[in-house]
């Protein structure tokens, strides 16, 4: 699993980066997914980082701000979709972000011992 993702990384993060930036932008409508939102954005930036976490490309932590980046464009986007931009929600995504990424980093130092 962890060299399928070092090699496809690219494709996986592109793929992600689509998804969220569909159910970030489409109209809201009412869905029963368990949890709230906040984790939902949460959980959606820790896997959207996750793949350059784990493969660990030279700009890797280049990738994880503009991965930051894009959660901030992506809050102040959403009022013109008929969505509502949050700070929290900001702030969700660059916990995931930055959760993922010391995710990735606490496991290999597990390994390494």
């Amino acid at each position: 699993m962890s060299l399928f993702i070092k090699n496809q990384w690219k494709l996986i993060t592109i793929l992600l980066l689509i998804v969220i930036t569909i159910l970030s932008l489409s109209p809201l409508q009412k869905i029963s997914i368990p949890g709230t939102d906040k984790t939902h954005h949460l959980i959606a930036y820790f896997f959207l980082a996750l793949p350059s976490a784990i493969s660990r490309p030279k700009n890797y932590l280049y990738l994880g701000l503009c991965f930051i980046a894009y959660g901030g464009l992506i809050e102040m986007l959403q009022p013109y979709f008929n969505r509502h931009g949050e700070w929290l929600d900001f702030l969700a995504n660059t916990s995931g972000v930055i959760l993922s990424y010391l995710s990735v980093r606490i496991y290999k130092k597990l390994l390494a011992n």
